[in-house]
């Protein structure tokens, strides 16, 4: 055997090792993710029944709204929408659920500072402080995804098991 030739073995003890993605997400996303995929759900059907004119409570980020077919009833129905595809994305490792779940997270942040500064702007109420605990995990789920990304998109790194 020639020096330079590789033997058969190197490529079996010199590969990395594989993961799947699902295991590059900490447990408190995985958990949020099922959450979150049901509630996306819920948000459709809540669609639904707004088209037939029934009326419930809607409440996300600090917007609320009885009605499901008004300009704040379709923003929660959108939110929790866009909510669920990330959730979805992530559970079922799709390439593009970092991207997506990156999109969620910076909508959230910004809609959460919007809820909260809105008072002062509009004037109705500039009285009392609205802090929007969303913050404490959106912010660590943007840091996450930002860090997973590399190896997330990586698919010479990854054993994606279906």
């Amino acid at each position: 055997m020639e020096p330079n030739q590789p033997e058969i073995l190197d490529s079996i003890f010199t590969e990395k090792q594989q993961i799947r993605r699902r295991a590059l997400l900490p447990w408190w996303i995985k958990t949020f993710a099922w959450f979150f995929m049901i509630f996306g759900g819920l948000a459709f059907v809540c669609l639904v029944l707004g088209l037939f004119g029934m009326r419930m409570q809607l409440a996300f980020y600090g917007l609320e709204t009885w009605e499901p077919l008004s300009a704040t009833g379709l923003a929660v129905i959108a939110i929790a929408l866009l909510k669920g595809a990330a959730a979805y994305g992530l559970w079922t490792e799709k390439e593009w659920a970092i991207t997506v779940g990156q999109i969620d997270a910076v909508l959230g942040i910004a809609m959460c500072i919007f809820v909260m500064i809105y008072p002062y702007v509009d004037g109705v109420d500039g009285s009392r402080f609205n802090l929007r605990l969303e913050l404490a995990l959106l912010i660590p789920f943007l840091i996450k995804l930002r860090a997973i990304k590399g190896q997330w998109m990586d698919q010479t790194n990854l054993q994606v098991i279906r």
